[in-house]
């Protein structure tokens, strides 16, 4: 009982926080507005203020979904409790998709999940592999044989993971289909057993589980809390509106709902398209909060780095096509308002941490240098009425405050660790440049892969292939430091220390790829 509540407060918590956040962006804004004297200072106060709108609109949400999320344990307890044991066992296909993996470690992984626990008979294991190395291709198939599996290989890698799924279904007979990753390591063998009773309900389409990666170091362990804070607070939430994201593998997927949606969209994110295509058609979707196998950990930055490259990519064209399906009328009315605003918030969320980050940037170097006032006042009158414009341009740095020990606190909370937290915030600056290329890669349509490393030649040399890969940013944040050491040279203290934060906060780019490379 006493966990219970202390789970509500750290949530209700969260929420104080969001709403504090928001309060103080709209502050500053109406700082801004109060000392504009100029057309060109009006501009940049209510361009200030539309960007602390949509932000307090993205935390106004975020603070919903960690409150809402409290109650799906008691929601999922109300569905889990009318379940009874199926009367038969349906046919499973466990499918496993591999591109150029490590043969070694696709090996582990398959021959894990042969411990599931379900009837010989009704179950059929299945590898999907596109490689076109052929070593490569020629261990995975010998451990297939080995340990028992189907290996389907093509030749053309049309549609990624999902043409790949595609062309398995056009000839799979069972009746369900389980997908797990090349390098998720299966830790309960009950998956099957477990998650086939949710299935009387005949609405049903999919079943999401929560993914996480094994431990290994700090840096991977602080990218698995990417994953944790999605699958801890806003999956749940989410589920609750019938909008949980079937996120690529770990889940379970009935092969009637799946051939009615028409397969899974071909696109470098094939899960979101899939789970709204779902929605669209008028099935049901859950999520159940339990890790049944781990991923192998992100260990290096570029390996984050091309990760949230495709997620952003992906994230950004779903967004145009979820505004583009949306359009239709019928389609419209099947969505709840909620619903509308878990699919926009998805299409928009790295979008938003990271482009909304560089903007916020971009107009703060803009106010710095519009001769706003810096007024002077002491502790004692700093309160008063009269000096209400300063008490609102003090709001500016409360927020900056704030945005850093937020995720400290939250992680602290929730997984132990505020150092971890402020590695999280480091990382959104971090990655806020890669991940804005990646969406206005998708805007234009252009290919969907980045080749980060370049130049192998200088991978041995850790500085030069960290510069080398981080330009963009080396040379916003020497731009940054610059403005800052000029404003602070004209006695604008606190404009300059903002920018030189802000410069900081850029550089660790070059950081992360040297450190963690």
């Amino acid at each position: 009982m006493v966990a219970i509540k202390m789970d509500l407060m750290g949530r209700l918590f969260a929420v104080v926080i969001f709403t504090v956040l928001t309060v103080i962006g709209l502050g500053f804004s109406l700082y801004l507005i109060i000392n504009a004297d100029s057309t060109y200072s009006y501009l940049l106060a209510f361009l200030y203020l539309a960007l602390s709108m949509v932000a307090g609109l993205f935390n106004t949400f975020t603070a919903y979904s960690y409150y809402r999320s409290y109650f799906y344990d008691r929601y999922l307890a109300g569905i889990t409790k009318g379940l009874r044991p199926p009367r038969r066992f349906p046919t499973v296909a466990v499918a496993v998709a591999s591109y150029n993996e490590d043969p070694e470690v696709v090996e582990r992984t398959i021959r894990k999940l042969r411990d599931l626990d379900y009837p010989e008979d009704r179950i059929r294991f299945y590898m999907l592999d596109d490689s076109t190395e052929k070593d490569k291709i020629r261990r995975v198939r010998g451990a297939c044989s080995r340990l028992g599996y189907v290996y389907i290989h093509r030749k053309e890698r049309k549609g990624f993971k999902a043409g790949a799924l595609n062309n398995f279904m056009k000839g799979m007979k069972e009746e369900f289909l389980a997908v797990f990753d090349y390098d998720e390591y299966l830790t309960d063998p009950m998956f099957l057993r477990d998650l086939l009773p949710y299935f009387e309900d005949e609405k049903l389409s999919y079943i999401q589980t929560e993914k996480r990666y094994e431990k290994r170091s700090f840096f991977s362990d602080t990218v698995d809390l990417f994953d944790a804070f999605f699958f801890k607070f806003i999956q749940p939430s989410r589920a609750l509106n019938n909008t949980a994201i079937f996120a690529g593998s770990c889940g379970l997927i009935r092969a009637s709902s799946l051939r009615t949606i028409g397969g899974f969209p071909e696109y470098v994110i094939e899960d979101t398209f899939f789970s709204f295509e779902s929605d669209m058609h008028g099935f049901k979707s859950l999520y159940v909060p339990k890790v049944y196998a781990y991923g192998k950990p992100i260990s290096t930055f570029t390996e984050l780095v091309k990760q949230q490259w495709r997620y952003n990519y992906g994230d950004t064209q779903f967004l145009g096509y979820f505004m583009k399906r949306s359009r239709n009328k019928g389609i419209r009315k099947r969505l709840s308002p909620l619903s509308n605003i878990d699919y926009m918030t998805h299409g928009f969320g790295l979008n938003y941490i990271s482009v909304m980050l560089v903007l916020f940037t971009m107009v703060s170097i803009l106010i710095v240098f519009s001769q706003f006032p810096v007024m002077h006042v002491t502790v004692q009158n700093m309160f008063s009425s009269a000096y209400i414009a300063f008490d609102l341009e003090i709001l500016g740095i409360g927020a900056l405050f704030i945005s850093i020990i937020a995720p400290m606190l939250l992680t602290k909370m929730y997984f132990g660790s505020a150092k971890k937290g402020f590695m999280v915030f480091l990382l959104n600056f971090a990655l806020a440049f890669i991940r804005a290329k990646a969406a206005i890669a998708a805007v234009f349509r252009k290919r969907y892969r980045v080749i980060w490393d370049r130049d192998n030649s200088i991978k041995s040399y850790r500085f030069a292939y960290a510069l080398r890969n981080s330009v963009a940013e080396v040379a916003f944040s020497v731009f940054l430091i610059a403005l800052g050491g000029i404003a602070v040279s004209v006695n604008n203290f606190f404009g300059g220390m903002w920018l030189l934060w802000y410069g900081i906060l850029y550089v660790s780019t070059l950081f992360m790829f040297y450190r963690y490379k």
